[in-house]
């Protein structure tokens, strides 16, 4: 392993490749989505193999595989069995309705939830920030720097896709406004609440030493909301 001293321009690299990244899948068209995402994913994990880390660094070891895969099994569970509580309670039933889920056909509701999420937003988001991003902060600065830096970035993230969070979801509009106003207040709203779940998921991250439970719960957590936003639209 490389000495932590020398990780700055490494990290300073992936950081330049997740903003080239955030930038092209929101220019580029839909087809293009998820092999931005992968190309994106792959450059990460080669700049981080070339900055010394290794596979159980980057929470793709073997070692913490099968673990990972159990607590991922598990917190995917409760992730669904949230929602479908939600779903039960008129106030929250509100906010799956989502105009952006509503209007995808079946067609384009399946490639959504099950090529897109996972392929694309949670390959890119997970390896990006929970897998390189926080591997190369903790080795510089430890764990809590790692996941304070990270999840910031991560909710930094989020800025440009939750511009059009007022108008495509009505619980949403009605909370915030529909103004300039209201969509900044739901920007940042959106920022904190993505910091926070990056926290959360970077802890998962770190506790089981595998990025697969993050991957798990993210990917539940976008996917099933689709799935029900569109129920519920429907």
């Amino acid at each position: 392993m490389r000495d932590p001293g020398a990780t700055m321009p490494f990290l300073l690299l992936a950081v330049v490749v997740l903003a080239a990244a955030n930038t092209l899948t929101h220019r580029l068209g839909p087809a293009l989505y998820v092999p931005v995402c992968v190309t994106a994913a792959a450059l990460l994990l080669l700049i981080a193999r070339r900055s010394g880390l290794d596979w159980d660094a980057l929470g793709l070891g073997r070692a913490t595989a099968r673990r990972g895969l159990r607590w991922g099994l598990l917190l995917a569970g409760a992730v669904l069995a949230v929602f479908l509580a939600g779903l039960a309670i008129p106030f929250t039933r509100e906010f799956f309705d989502d105009e952006r889920a509503s209007a995808l056909s079946p067609g384009e509701l399946a490639h959504r939830a099950l090529v897109r999420v996972p392929l694309g937003t949670v390959l890119l988001e997970e390896i990006g920030f929970r897998g390189v991003l926080w591997a190369m902060l903790e080795r510089r600065w430890g764990a809590a720097a790692a996941t304070a830096v990270s999840s910031l970035l991560f909710g930094l993230w989020h800025i440009q896709p939750s511009r059009g969070l007022t108008r495509a979801n009505a619980a949403v509009g009605a909370l915030f406004g529909t103004g300039r106003t209201g969509v900044a207040l739901s920007v940042a709203a959106a920022v904190a609440g993505t910091a926070l779940a990056g926290v959360l998921l970077c802890e998962l991250r770190r506790r089981s030493g595998s990025l697969i439970p993050p991957m798990a719960v993210h990917c539940a957590l976008n996917s099933a909301g689709y799935a029900l936003a569109w129920a519920v639209g429907r």
